[in-house]
């Protein structure tokens, strides 16, 4: 006896049990040209080619995010079952260079978001948390240094690495440049690394989305949608895309090899649970491992109460009148 497809739908979509945590997922997929649709099967990729429409199945509960660079269309029931997984869509622009916008699911808790909001909006903290992150990055700091020094010392940083790189790999002059205008007349280690930390911003970006957290509350950066995904991809460029870019500065085609090695070391590295770590331990070194297995929110919204917290929704409150006497202020009365 067949199942009817209503049942088969059923059966496969997935639960909150089922369901894996953005630091389980995988990779990024960098998707271009092609058209996703959704199947009985599952999503798959379809593009055209000599030999017809071929289709290519993606492992979506496996993504952490998928690149749709251009000429990339994509489905409502496609994208529904990304949302479903978990699995953030991140719009880029050709190559994975540049990253317009992300879409992220619906149902997710905003209780790491409330805390980078309130940690966003108070100077104190803020300095703090910028402080850890410049800290972070290069494992110490002088006690007392502002952020002004902080930034100066990561400067030279950044400096003495790409002189260090530049020695290792015979390479005689270094210059860090970033022109879109002039995309083709720049160097291979120049592509490379603008191109892999394209990716990575791809990678954090769905990282900061699967949390729940806005990507626009920087707290180094600032001014622009982005400014926390650079915050956190800043501290893991000096260990993975500016070694693989400067690896590749003999590569023919230094973007597309330097896409490919860097989906390789992530997987190897397992870099997206650091990720996850480090956005948490970021915004509240506290509570870092708190959230359980899953960034879902687990029941639909609550009410806030200045005095009592958080508040079940979903039930009328109005018997609470019944105990305060009547507020001639107000333009009824219970």
């Amino acid at each position: 006896m067949s199942t009817p497809p209503s049942a088969r739908r059923k059966l496969g979509a997935p639960t909150l049990a089922m369901l894996p945590r953005i630091a389980d997922s995988l990779s990024f997929l960098y998707l271009e040209s092609v058209r996703i649709v959704q199947d009985d099967t599952g999503i798959c990729a379809r593009v055209d080619t000599s030999r017809g429409v071929e289709r290519v199945y993606l492992p979506t509960a496996a993504l952490a995010c998928a690149l749709l660079g251009p000429g990339t269309s994509i489905t409502q029931p496609a994208m529904a079952t990304f949302a479903r997984h978990g699995t953030s869509l991140v719009c880029v622009g050709a190559g994975g260079v540049r990253s317009y916008a992300g879409i992220l699911p619906a149902g997710l808790t905003t209780v790491w978001l409330e805390r980078q909001a309130r940690a966003w909006a108070d100077d104190t903290t803020r300095t703090q948390i910028a402080t850890r992150m410049y800290t972070h990055r290069f494992g110490d700091s002088p006690a007392g240094a502002t952020i002004a020094q902080l930034r100066g010392m990561e400067g030279q940083r950044v400096k003495a690495m790409y002189k260090i790189l530049a020695q290792k790999h015979g390479i005689k002059r270094f210059r860090r440049n970033y022109d879109p205008a002039a995309w083709e007349t720049q160097d291979p280690v120049n592509l490379a690394l603008s191109a892999a930390n394209s990716c990575m911003y791809g990678i954090v970006h769905a990282a900061v989305l699967a949390l729940g957290c806005s990507p626009a509350l920087g707290f180094v950066h600032s001014g622009t949608q982005m400014a926390f995904v650079y915050d956190i991809a800043d501290l893991f460029k000096m260990q993975l895309t500016v070694p693989l870019a400067f690896s590749l500065h003999a590569s023919t085609d230094p973007e597309r090899d330097a896409r490919r090695k860097l989906r390789e070391d992530f997987r190897l590295l397992k870099l997206m649970p650091q990720i996850i770590t480090s956005i948490r331990q970021v915004i509240d070194p506290e509570n870092a491992n708190a959230g359980g297995n899953s960034e879902r929110a687990s029941s639909i919204t609550h009410l806030w109460d200045p005095a009592l917290g958080a508040l079940p929704a979903g039930v009328n409150y109005g018997h609470d009148l019944d105990d305060e006497p009547p507020d001639p202020e107000l333009p009824w009365q219970p």
